[in-house]
């Protein structure tokens, strides 16, 4: 899951991933270039969080619109 610091939506995010019992790994895009590289190459507008399953499938926003 891509985050930002602060950002309200990926608490949400975390709670939601907690709540459903998933593991996961955050990567906070204001860090490292190479994870914001990949943020964006997920969410053109670079939207957090933005959740990629190990299968593929993104998740962009809390409400998965975004």
């Amino acid at each position: 899951m891509y985050v930002k610091p602060g950002c309200p939506y990926c608490e949400g995010a975390r709670e939601r991933l907690s709540a459903d019992g998933l593991d996961w790994e955050e990567r906070d895009a204001t860090t490292r270039p190479d994870w914001r590289e990949e943020l964006f190459s997920h969410s053109s507008s670079g939207v957090v969080p933005t959740i990629v399953e190990s299968g593929g499938d993104v998740t962009v926003g809390l409400d998965g619109r975004g």
